[in-house]
């Protein structure tokens, strides 16, 4: 009996890439991607890393690639965004050793702020794209991928959602491909794009773009399916297996390797049914070229635009479509209105859970320092962006990683005066916040950053990066000192415990009336690094009269009474609850005093 076992599509991933011949993986953590490096980290035979951010990553893994490893690069969507500019070009100079760029989109946004469709990134840059539906195809796609990669000289796209990342499936493993090193062989003409050698190249990538085409039709990844009923459906990933649950009669083109489209498979399905619908989330990106085609097709006319997908949603949006036939149009009517799923709703009885800072949090003080000084915060990508919500409300904007410094840039210069403040944490400073920081040192801005170090990627699952030095295999290795890096390039620097509140406040305070551009360092390790509490905040009822100060903090550890507030078991004694309580009503014991 073959041995099985179950992964999630990241897992997946990570072990057919191995499976595949991979030696090399990096990346930057970002959900719902970030199990991938974290799991080939712990297999033999791959090298990983975390770099600082998504450019940084793909550009690490073209040198591995050139120097004729197998490699992958890991992010989320919006990633992909940061990585752009090498992904365009790396389209024309192509690779030597396999180059798989695996983009984890994210549908009804759990943890991002955006929902963009990154199938569009395959059109643009003209390379193929797969696109698993479950684990077992997340592990099997990647041989294809590195396949694809070095046959048409090319990156692939490999795209999966969330559900695909994060669901977990039986997978059947294969047996090992077995594969050469490649030698790295100089070529200017390929490898250095200026002009001369890149219009040369970019005829080659339409050449290649013409072979792919012919690639889909005969690929066995995509699968014209039959059914028994008069209707068919084109779909990909996940939705596929939406799809199929709905409507298990329907005959089905299932699309594994979705860009570029397979069009005589596309006609061949129509010449077996009467009608076709388009079941994708996101954008119509095969209904667009299906229409292309002059073929009729249901799509984004029924199912919504935005936000995730399931076997309910797509039977009841094509239901009236495909079992029950429309009545005929003899003109065609405007494009309709994008369709938007409902918000999902809570469970009926289930308490409401706003989502908070943790008890202890050390941001929380940074937040309490920057509302006394009625600076505007501009804020970034991390835990800390809790801090927009109520009742802490100390985060003006979150645009996107790195933003927090430009923004503040760009409004103090409008408005002539250090009126905003950039607030980044520690990854994501060095993710994208080193640049505009040496841009705002360039154009001489009046303002001040707060970089708040807990010393690791907290939000994505407590990741390394370069200020830890913490490594996926959880290795210590060399880490950067941002005090020293803000300095060389010419910005004045100051570190502060960011569990001294009074010494917090005090820098604030200073650096908010000092005339240029300067950084604090609110250093502090991420409380649930350490599950040790500092001690026990105690309440004198007598004292306490409900003020709500103490609550304005949002600390999940402290709940209202009917007659004084109440300290929960959460409490990691970090007493910044004792600081602003005006009537002595709370008080710390610290841990080695407590009864």
């Amino acid at each position: 009996m073959e041995r099985q076992l179950f992964f999630s599509g990241n897992e997946a991933i990570a072990h057919g890439a191995v499976r595949a011949g991979a030696g090399f993986a990096c990346g930057y953590p970002g959900t719902p991607s970030s199990e991938i490096v974290e799991t080939t980290a712990r297999l033999k035979g791959i090298r990983s890393q975390w770099c600082v951010n998504e450019k940084v990553a793909l550009e690490t893994a073209v040198g591995a690639s050139l120097a004729g490893v197998r490699s992958m690069v890991t992010m989320k969507h919006v990633g992909l965004n940061v990585a752009a500019d090498p992904f365009m070009t790396l389209s024309l100079t192509g690779v030597n050793a396999g180059l798989v760029v695996v983009s984890a989109d994210d549908p009804g946004m759990h943890s991002s702020q955006n929902e963009q469709d990154n199938r569009a990134f395959a059109k643009f840059a003209k390379v193929p794209m797969l696109e698993p539906a479950d684990s077992q195809e997340a592990y099997d796609f990647m041989a294809e991928a590195f396949s694809l990669s070095e046959e048409f000289d090319t990156p692939v796209l490999l795209r999966t959602t969330t559900r695909v990342s994060h669901g977990r499936g039986q997978v059947l493993p294969r047996v090992p491909v077995d594969v050469p090193r490649r030698e790295y062989a100089r070529d200017i003409s390929k490898y250095v794009m200026v002009p001369q050698f890149a219009r040369l190249r970019n005829r080659l990538v339409l050449e290649r773009l013409e072979k792919l085409r012919r690639r889909a039709e005969q690929s066995p990844l995509n699968v014209l399916e039959a059914g028994t009923s008069d209707f068919g459906i084109i779909a990909s990933g996940v939705a596929y297996t939406y799809a199929r649950e709905a409507f298990p009669k329907a005959w089905f083109l299932k699309l594994g390797m979705s860009h570029p489209l397979p069009c005589a498979k596309v006609v061949r399905l129509y010449e077996q049914v009467s009608r076709v619908a388009v079941v994708e989330e996101l954008d119509p990106f095969f209904e667009e070229q299906v229409r292309a085609l002059g073929l009729p097709v249901v799509g984004k006319a029924a199912i919504p635009w935005d936000g995730e997908l399931d076997q309910e949603v797509v039977f009841r949006a094509l239901e009236p479509y495909l079992l029950r036939k429309p009545p005929r149009r003899r003109r065609p009517v405007l494009p309709p209105a994008p369709r938007s799923t409902d918000p999902p709703k809570p469970a009926p009885g289930l308490p409401v859970r706003p989502p908070v800072l943790c008890p202890g949090c050390s941001h929380r003080s940074v937040f309490s320092a920057l509302r006394r000084r009625r600076l505007a915060p501009m804020g970034d990508i991390g835990c800390y962006t809790l801090g927009a919500l109520p009742p802490l409300l100390a985060m003006d904007s979150c645009l996107c990683m790195g933003a927090s410094i430009g923004m503040m840039a760009g409004f103090n210069a409008a408005l002539g005066e250090k009126a905003a403040v950039g607030v980044i944490g520690d990854s994501t400073f060095f993710h994208s916040g080193v640049t505009p920081l040496i841009d705002a040192v360039y154009n001489g801005v009046e303002g001040m950053v707060v970089i708040l170090d807990n010393r690791t990627t907290a939000m994505t699952g407590h990741q390394g990066h370069p200020g830890s030095g913490l490594r996926p295999d959880r290795e210590q290795g060399p880490s950067v000192d941002i005090q020293r890096l803000c300095e060389g390039i010419g910005v004045r620097c100051v570190t502060v415990d960011a569990t001294d509140h009074a010494a917090l406040d005090a820098a604030v305070a200073e650096e908010a009336g000092a005339p240029g551009l300067g950084v604090i360092v609110a250093l502090a390790p991420c409380v649930l690094t350490s599950r040790e509490k500092a001690g026990e905040v105690v309440v004198d009822e007598d004292r306490c009269n409900l003020c709500g100060l103490c609550l304005d903090l949002g600390c999940p550890s402290i709940a209202p009474g009917d007659d004084a507030v109440s300290i929960l078991e959460t409490c990691t004694g970090c007493g910044l609850c004792v600081e602003v309580c005006r009537r002595g009503a709370l008080s710390l014991v610290e841990a080695g005093s407590c009864p």
